[in-house]
């Protein structure tokens, strides 16, 4: 055997296992596999983890905004015509977060913590200075006392000599940061002495600047990586009491701060709220990029606030047959002291037509007042977030109240809230990193098919050559005369001498 010949059979072994093993690696998906084997245990709520830190202490800057909806028309709404209101804001605070008193659970299976906020106003984000900015907008404590003394003539009879007494009417003024971090109301003061359990101060985030909404169990994902962040209890229960149904009453997915890795578009993304005292889910919407990172978009759909006609699932969330609200509404009185507050999407966006009309500037646009998390697939990081929730009051006719005898049932719109967040550079370089590696692993296989392609156009080139060599040496060979003149011999015919054309004289 010959040294070229040698070489192509060593090339085309070489080819041949390269292509045979690479193929097989890549149809068992092997590297992928360990790969996300890998992430899995990497991912998990667990101390020395390659999350934890960030879970505890999250870099990336989140902000809220706050937008209120100023009344322009109180006098003539109260006679009967149709409400006008003018949006206001955003006011904006820089959100930080962190967990405390973190403890881990029996064989790091759960992870138990108290999830703090605390804000910062930025004024350069902002339209105004919240100190000096008024907005006139529904007086919320004097309609959640309304409400509690439904049912009771003569209470609400004396409650009314009380508001009348001390100038409190259906609406109110005050400035943004009474409206947000809390005022002492005359009303509930005058309430407290007969009920000493009724907090004299109000504010639509009074006592939430530096404090915690309670303890939550968390599945660290050590032995299923599904349950990555999972809420296990929130406050020491398994589940809510506030709702008609077990269904409704369920804690499901995570606090909306972990999500697990390996995220599929078909799955639902289930976050319990404390704020809406429910879950609820959001499912796949479209693929995007953030800061390099491929992302899927995830929105609660149109059925999470649907009504219990369009969605009968939802009828648990009705607080009795008699106020089972429409789609686009969730009334949370259960989880507000019994507080006639309604939540929606911000400017009834996903609800129904009848709401967004009866409220003169309403005008719901999904760019602006769509709620989705930008998850990427492989980590389940999140990489944008918008959260974006509206706060409204239920204003009816009250008996006992006669300033309300005018009054047609309305969801009143007072403020909503757009938090957000978009992930740093610095955590973002390394989801790239991550990534990177990941991609590289999981394709080794179609590197090792490439390889084996180079081979086989190796192994063809030499084996082209080889042929074209032995056809060049056949060619050597051929039938020539023995002089230009071809000669005659007498006896045989024309006289040709088979010799080597390089030499003619032998």
């Amino acid at each position: 055997m010959t040294r070229r010949s040698c070489a192509i059979y060593a090339v085309g072994v070489i080819c041949a296992s390269l292509l045979v093993v690479g193929i097989g690696l890549f149809v068992g998906q092997v590297f992928r596999t360990l790969m996300h084997n890998r992430l899995k245990k990497e991912i998990v709520l667990v101390e020395g983890s390659r999350v934890f830190a960030s879970w505890k202490s999250p870099p990336p800057p989140v902000y809220m905004e706050y937008f209120f909806f100023n009344v322009t028309n109180e006098d003539a709404f109260l006679e009967g015509a149709k409400p006008e209101v003018t949006q206001v804001g955003p006011y904006t605070y820089r959100e930080y977060r962190y967990k405390d008193n973190v403890s881990m659970g029996e064989n790091d299976k759960t992870v138990s913590a108290y999830n703090y906020k605390s804000f910062v106003f930025l004024r350069e984000k902002s339209v105004g200075d919240p100190a000096v900015d008024i907005i006139n907008t529904v007086n919320i404590p004097a309609w959640a006392v309304m409400n509690k003394l439904k049912g009771s003539f003569w209470k609400a009879s004396m409650v009314s000599i009380w508001m009348n007494s001390i100038g409190a009417g259906l609406f109110a003024t005050h400035t943004v940061d009474e409206w947000l971090w809390g005022y002492e109301d005359p009303l509930l003061v005058r309430v407290s002495t007969s009920n000493p359990e009724v907090e004299k101060v109000f504010g639509l985030m009074y006592k939430k600047n530096g404090s915690h909404s309670g303890e939550f169990v968390y599945h660290t994902g050590k032995q299923n990586y599904m349950d990555y962040g999972r809420v296990e209890t929130w406050k020491g229960e398994s589940q809510v009491n506030f709702w008609n149904s077990n269904q409704s009453n369920s804690i499901n997915g995570s606090d909306g701060s972990a999500f697990h890795p390996m995220l599929n578009k078909k799955e639902r993304i289930y976050i319990f709220t404390p704020d809406l005292c429910r879950s609820i889910h959001m499912e796949f919407e479209k693929e995007v990029e953030v800061k390099g990172i491929p992302a899927y978009r995830f929105t609660p759909p149109r059925s999470v606030f649907a009504s219990k006609e369009e969605n009968p699932a939802n009828e648990g969330f009705c607080v009795t047959p008699k106020e089972c609200l429409g789609t686009g509404l969730l009334k949370v009185s259960p989880c507000r002291k019994g507080a006639p507050v309604v939540a929606s999407f911000p400017h009834f966006y996903l609800a129904e037509n009848k709401y967004v009309a009866a409220i003169g500037g309403m005008s719901p646009k999904r760019q602006h007042h769509q709620t989705y998390l930008d998850l990427n697939p492989t980590t389940g990081v999140i990489v944008r977030a918008n959260k974006r929730a509206q706060i409204n009051i239920l204003l009816s006719r009250i008996s006992g109240f006669p300033k309300t005898r005018t009054l047609n049932e309305t969801i009143f719109p007072v403020m909503f809230i757009n938090e957000s967040v978009v992930i740093d550079d610095v955590s973002a370089a390394r989801v790239n990193k991550l990534l990177l590696i990941s991609t590289v692993v999981s394709n080794f296989p179609l590197m090792i098919v490439g390889l084996g392609a180079i081979m086989l156009l190796v192994l063809i080139i030499l084996l082209f050559r080889a042929r074209t060599q032995k056809t060049s040496n056949e060619e050597d060979t051929s039938y020539s005369p023995v002089s230009d003149k071809e000669k005659e011999d007498p006896q045989n015919g024309t006289y040709i001498s088979l010799t080597p054309t390089g030499d003619p004289q032998a």
